[in-house]
């Protein structure tokens, strides 16, 4: 048997990898949720999702630092000022994530009754999905259509 070409390569500077740090942690992705669901203070959130107190301080505070999150100040009248949290450029770039994961849960484990939420077009309503193409737009159906290559940043295993 030949062994897999990735064999040769290092993943000390895997961008799979380092994403994982960030996003790994299942609360994350909660309150990325959230937040990309429109509910943006946090005793909303806590309310919406029942995560821990310190746990969710913790997540949003490491999304803010790893800048996916930014604080916004508000205050209600008579109360003391408060942050609502915003996505970023690099949030918002993880819609494409949430949607292809939010598919994935649909496919294989939805309720029988279906999915708790769907995302549409805003102009025509129809139901977004995720679709990957090539840099030539040739659109790619199926992971056995896809070669790993090492890229620019690769580094041969020592």
């Amino acid at each position: 048997m030949v062994a897999p070409e990735a064999l040769g390569w290092s993943v000390d500077n895997c961008t799979i990898g380092r994403a994982m740090a960030i996003l790994g942690e299942r609360w994350t992705v909660v309150v990325l949720r959230e937040v990309f669901n429109g509910v943006r203070r946090f005793d909303d959130m806590r309310q919406r999702t029942g995560i821990p107190r310190q746990v969710l301080t913790d997540r949003l505070a490491m999304l803010v630092d790893e800048g996916l999150l930014r604080r916004e100040p508000y205050r209600e009248p008579g109360a003391r000022p408060r942050h609502e949290y915003r996505l970023t450029v690099k949030g918002l770039d993880l819609w494409p994530v949430l949607v292809a994961v939010l598919e994935w849960g649909d496919r294989y484990l939805a309720d029988p009754e279906g999915s708790p939420m769907a995302t549409v077009h805003r102009d025509c309503a129809a139901e977004v999905r995720v679709v990957l193409r090539c840099a030539d737009g040739h659109e790619v159906t199926s992971p056995r259509d896809v070669l790993p290559r090492p890229g620019p940043g690769a580094q041969r295993r020592s």
